[in-house]
């Protein structure tokens, strides 16, 4: 409202109006700078301290006292040995070195005059690193001659050698297990490149930045079967996640430096073998997830972003929404709030909230079926979900829209055929956190790096931050994995072959250890 004071009305009831106008306004404010200050310093967590936790109940009492009545009634979680507090033993495949402080000849001497018996000892261990091991693999092919065909003229054609070994990248110094150690530093770890080659040089080596970004990207190349056999496993899966973030990508054709791009996210496949597959584009349309998940016909999941309505339009889809980012709302409303009016409505609302999450815990704690999951939650979760609406509802008309509040409410409520869609299918989870979690490292990675250097360089980003991920995802040690791809990559000669290589389904008695990788070592 932009106000002249110069022309203020007369009338007492239109002035009390801009009075009441401005004070909502101001409320408005006052409350995205207290959330903006808690965001910059204050915890970055979404648990409430644990006053906020007492006085949630306060709401909702009654009713909380006799879900949890009944849920002790029906649930019985098998007791668990509690970890003693200390500090956790180092592992026992690690190597150890013994380091002896014995007393010298002359104080294993009693003072009686006879000598010292052992009767034990005490071990300290102490854990200690030595710079990584760095060795260079000689490939020797040993060249075969005859010597009785000397000096004549099939003394050429009678000298023989081994076929040279068949590289992830020939003609190169690298070999799969340097490759697997730089991708895994950039894109696990988030160590841009130019400080791996920091890290090189401190320890004799000289391994250049470019050279590194060059073998990342041929790597990706080689892997892009791979990636399509992913995408079959996503598109095949009865439910796909999906997820995107902003990048800032350098020299794309037609663009600015300073437009966004975008990493899109997915995550599918069968619940025992999941697949997370990362793609690169210039764009946000809700076309690029459309056109990637062609053909698919099952559940999806997502956040409430617009462009997904388009894919969720398409027949034999169902789309569910996300709880997390209807938590997140009312948690920043609790945080931004000085008073106990709105955070009181919000934590009311984050405690029906919770009360959805803890059916999940039982249900995980049970390890129950698909089926078990969706019968639990038809019979606990829908009837919280329809008090909730209500209370939702009813709460949306004597709120403020703008507000905060306002637009916790009305996210909710926006989208809540998609928040109750989860009740029908135990397949689907009551939020996305596993693809955000997934989308993570990048995020991670982006405060490092800041930007990508090309579109080609996002897209190789995109294929090997799939490969890592999807490891992850199922229980591999990424290092060793990768390590073990970039050698049988290449020897692989059709398409079942590589897809014996996923994660998914590779034979994991071949993953080299650290134990067998020292095998050897002269």
């Amino acid at each position: 409202m932009n106000l002249n004071t110069s022309e203020l009305p007369a009338d007492v009831e239109e002035l009390r109006a801009i009075i009441a106008c401005l004070t909502e306004k101001n409320q408005h404010l006052e409350d995205y700078v207290r959330l903006l200050k808690k965001e910059l310093f204050g915890r970055k967590t979404e648990k409430l301290p644990k006053e906020d936790v007492r006085q949630m109940r306060l709401f909702d009492e009654a009713e909380a006292v006799v879900e949890e009545e009944v849920s002790s009634q029906a649930i019985v979680v098998e007791k668990h040995a509690r970890r003693k507090p200390g500090r956790k033993p180092l592992p026992k495949e690690l190597p150890r070195v013994e380091v002896i402080h014995d007393l010298s000849e002359s104080e294993k001497i009693c003072a009686c005059g006879a000598p010292l018996s052992r009767i034990g000892e005490e071990v300290c261990e102490k854990l200690d690193i030595i710079p990584a091991d760095i060795r260079v693999m000689r490939h020797v092919r040993p060249r075969y001659a005859c010597k009785s065909c000397q000096g004549t003229e099939d003394n050429a054609k009678a000298v023989k050698i081994a076929p040279p070994a068949v590289q992830i990248i020939p003609k190169s110094i690298v070999s799969p297990g340097l490759l697997a150690h730089i991708v895994i530093a950039k894109f696990e770890d988030a160590l841009p490149f130019y400080r791996q080659a920091k890290i090189f040089s401190r320890i004799g080596v000289d391994v250049s930045r470019a050279n590194m970004a060059n073998w990342a990207v041929q790597a990706s190349v080689r892997c892009e079967l791979l990636l399509s056999l992913m995408q079959e496993e996503i598109r095949g899966g009865p439910v796909a996640s999906i997820d995107e973030t902003s990048v800032q990508v350098m020299k794309e054709p037609g663009r600015a430096n300073t437009t966004k791009s975008y990493m899109w996210v997915f995550r599918g496949g069968t619940p025992e073998h999941p697949t997370i597959a990362y793609l690169y584009s210039p764009s946000r349309s809700g076309d690029v997830p459309k056109d990637y998940l062609k053909g698919f016909r099952g559940w999806i999941q997502t956040d409430g972003y617009v462009g997904y309505e388009a894919l969720a339009c398409e027949p034999g889809i169902e789309h569910a929404g996300c709880w997390a980012h209807v938590r997140r709302n009312f948690h920043d409303v609790v945080k931004a709030s000085a008073g106990e009016g709105r955070k009181g409505y919000a934590a009311e609302a984050l405690e029906t909230i919770g009360r959805l999450y803890g059916i999940e815990r039982d249900a995980d704690q049970l390890k129950m079926s698909a089926n078990q999951r969706c019968e639990l939650r038809q019979d606990r979760a829908v009837p919280i979900l329809n008090q909730f609406k209500t209370w939702l509802e009813e709460l949306a008309i004597k709120t403020p829209p703008k507000g905060l509040l306002g637009k916790a409410v009305n996210y909710a409520l926006n989208r809540w055929k998609t928040l109750v869609a989860y009740t029908r299918n135990g397949l689907v989870r009551i939020d996305n956190n596993l693809t955000e979690n997934a989308i993570r490292p990048f995020v991670v990675g982006r405060k490092n790096w800041l930007f990508s250097g090309c579109p080609r360089g996002a897209a190789a980003s995109a294929s090997l931050y799939s490969l890592i991920e999807t490891a992850k995802a199922n229980g591999l040690n990424p290092y060793f994995y990768l390590r073990h791809l970039f050698e049988q990559l290449p020897l692989a000669q059709s398409r079942e072959e590589c897809k014996r290589l996923l994660p998914q389904y590779v034979d994991r008695t071949q993953i080299p250890t650290a134990d067998s990788l020292r095998v050897g070592f002269i």
